[in-house]
């Protein structure tokens, strides 16, 4: 049985070189904790897609631009 692809993300890379957000300004930015966007940077969390797009409007990119399936 093939195992589940892992989403991977580039939110720590666009939050540090694109915006300069701290983890909190992009937190509330999107209506989430600190610690979700440190899980979600580290890969320990993934996003539901209503979470995804918002994220990616905060950088003007589409959701598949900033997130990414690793099949």
């Amino acid at each position: 049985r093939k195992s589940e692809p892992k989403l991977r993300n580039k939110v720590r890379e666009l939050r540090t070189t694109q915006t300069d957000l701290t983890q909190q300004a992009l937190a509330d930015e999107v209506g989430v904790t600190r610690q979700t966007i440190v899980a979600m940077e580290s890969s320990a969390y993934t996003p539901s897609l209503p979470l995804a797009i918002r994220i990616a409007r905060v950088f003007g990119l589409a959701v598949e631009e900033v997130f990414t399936l690793d099949e």
